[in-house]
């Protein structure tokens, strides 16, 4: 019997920030398949409503999915209410979903983001359905080690937004040079009240493997 873990596409390293007027959630786009690289362009960041952003690491089908059902949940939420729904609740919807699937789990972490009546906060989400707000800064994914290694030397919680995006895109750098599941293209989301922005940054320039001068 094959080795399902050779056979689903996984995606790997995702960060998410807490800046003075914002949220930046930032990934790479390596996607793995066992030993092979089966995607260098893959999404990992999903706008699901007009303010939040959720990042996956794990499962690429299983965290379409996800967001796909976030969407629709999201926009349902506006529709009947009148009102958008918060980041905490979203959370807390997308926790209640994946506990209901505990014995058939999804195989994703993922992180929730964004900025509401209540402000910028981030929400750390497993496939158990735990769910634990993130005041700062949160990683997730088998980079997220050398990720949290720049994250913890240079985070600040009033850091301005081209500072909060610099830290993230150093942040994924160092774990693209280290963590195998982790490279090519860098994708960065910045969420405030005015916006939803999404930028395609390039990666290395060299291959990890590759001397310097």
């Amino acid at each position: 019997m094959p080795d399902i873990s050779q056979e689903i596409y996984k995606g790997t390293t995702t960060i998410g920030l807490v800046f003075d007027n914002g949220v930046v959630l930032a990934t790479e786009k390596r996607a793995t398949m066992g030993n092979l690289v089966a995607s260098k362009t893959a999404k990992k960041v999903y706008q699901i409503a007009d303010r939040i952003g959720m990042t996956t690491a794990g499962g690429v089908g299983d965290a379409q999915q996800l967001a796909r059902l976030m969407r629709v949940e999201c926009n349902l939420f506006q529709v009947r209410r009148g009102r958008p729904m918060t980041v905490q609740a979203a959370s807390t919807l997308l926790s209640n979903y994946l506990n209901q699937n505990r014995y058939f789990p999804f195989y994703v972490q993922l992180l929730v983001g964004g900025i509401d009546e209540n402000g910028p906060s981030v929400y750390s989400v497993d496939a158990m359905g735990g769910a634990s707000r993130e005041d700062d800064m949160v990683a997730t994914g088998s980079g997220s080690p050398f990720a949290y290694g720049v994250l913890e030397d240079r985070y600040r919680n009033d850091m301005p937004e081209g500072e909060a995006v610099d830290l993230a895109i150093r942040a994924l750098k160092a774990a693209m040079r280290r963590d195998v599941g982790s490279g090519e293209d860098i994708s960065v989301v910045v969420i405030t009240k005015d916006k939803y922005e999404e930028t395609k940054i390039p990666g290395l320039t060299k291959s990890p493997t590759q001397a310097t001068s």
